[in-house]
């Protein structure tokens, strides 16, 4: 999703509904039972994996508009088909070296399925099934309400899972999953090590740092954090378990994770002092993580050091780490524009915005990035030609 500087004056958001309002009170009133049968304090993780995930009322559960121009953010996929295009381009070299499986992790609406699919067609190199992880039995209901709109004669390869396979080979894809895994929060202050999690003051949800005794946790935060000063930032473990566990599960093939965030040395950065968790509501990027639970997306930059670590940790190998920009161009995505059509059509001026917004340094073209993991593959990607970073990491 596009970036925004974070919005402080809180009274100038859109107003939830009478609805809106109710849910996010059902949210608030879960968070608080966890709270209480913990003993008076969460970690941070467990409030956001609560506030995002809960059954039946967490942000990706629940039956409320995410996406598009009337949800909370946009992701590429819905910009353009472009997108779908060019990646198709780089999973069909993977599909043509190991038949097998695309697995969609976190999909959306559907449309990065749809655009997929049939570019792999017109490649011929469609997988034996197209399988989307998916959760939320709304989120369901959409995609496959959209695949049928897009592509009914394709439909019949689409799969629809909720836990990871046991085992998988051919493509994985996961754009914009592992922002919204729930990381710690680690806190230095005056030299003594901390969690952030949240409490109950007077009746309210607040943040509260509470002493961080010596473990993984702690150790991986002074492995990581500046040397000196306070300090506070993510430390996500369940990101990297995630990663580990699909990397042993894969038989032969590639992953690649597209997303937003840094290498540790700049995610780290003694100036990035306070880390980089947001809420995202109404297309507004907040500082206020606490801000209306369940209503509102909460989301913390990738570290893609300790995911590269972690999918080479399980036994595969790293072959390619860039800027989303740069992976775009490299799969032909300005040559996909170029096959839009007349230069001066409203067709062509609205997704030459779209891949504007997509490559441009200032937009999603430099924070966006994205790393590929393989097994079996021992030639160089596609997407990873020109402009491989893997050495940064």
């Amino acid at each position: 999703m596009p970036r925004s500087p974070p919005n402080r004056d809180l009274a100038a958001l859109p107003a939830p509904s009478a609805d809106g309002r109710a849910h996010s009170e059902k949210v608030v009133a879960q968070v608080e039972a966890l709270i209480v049968e913990a003993g008076g304090w969460i970690p941070f993780a467990d409030y956001m994996g609560a506030a995002l995930y809960a059954p039946g009322l967490g942000y990706y559960v629940a039956g409320t508009r995410k996406f598009g121009a009337d949800g909370d953010f946009v992701t590429a996929p819905e910009m353009t088909p472009l997108f779908g295009g060019a990646l198709a381009a780089q999973v069909a070299d993977v599909l043509a070296r190991i038949p097998g499986d695309v697995i969609e992790l976190g999909p959306g609406t559907g449309r990065l399925a749809a655009d997929m699919l049939p570019a792999l067609a017109a490649r011929d190199v469609l997988p034996a099934r197209y399988r989307l992880l998916e959760v939320s039995p709304e989120l369901r209901a959409r995609q496959r309400e959209h695949l049928q709109r897009r592509v009914p004669a394709l439909l019949a390869r689409v799969e629809w899972i909720d836990v990871l396979p046991e085992r998988w080979r051919g493509a994985l894809v996961a754009n914009e999953v592992l922002d919204a895994v729930p990381p710690h929060v680690v806190v230095r202050r005056d030299g003594v090590w901390h969690e952030r999690g949240v409490a109950l003051d007077g009746g309210c949800l607040a943040l509260s740092d509470r002493p961080l005794a010596e473990g993984k946790l702690r150790a991986a935060a002074r492995a990581r954090f500046p040397a000196e000063g306070d300090y506070a930032s993510e430390i996500n473990p369940a990101a990297q378990a995630l990663v580990s566990s699909l990397a042993r599960r894969c038989e032969a093939g590639a992953m690649f994770f597209l997303d937003y965030g840094f290498p540790e040395a700049e995610y780290y950065h003694p100036q990035r002092a306070t880390g980089t968790l947001m809420a995202h509501y109404r297309h507004r990027a907040l500082a206020d993580v606490l801000f209306r639970p369940g209503l509102a997306d909460l989301t913390a930059h990738v570290d893609f050091t300790a995911i590269a670590q972690s999918g080479v940790a399980a036994g595969m190998t790293l072959v390619g780490f860039t800027s989303q920009a740069r992976f775009l161009v490299n799969c032909g995505m300005l040559d996909l524009l170029a096959q839009v059509g007349d230069p001066s059509s409203s067709s062509y001026l609205r997704e030459a915005a779209a891949v504007q917004k997509l490559l441009s340094p200032a937009e999603m073209g430099e924070l966006f990035k994205v790393l590929a993991l393989s097994r079996g593959i021992d030639d160089v990607l596609r997407g990873f030609r020109e402009g491989d970073r893997s050495r940064r990491l």
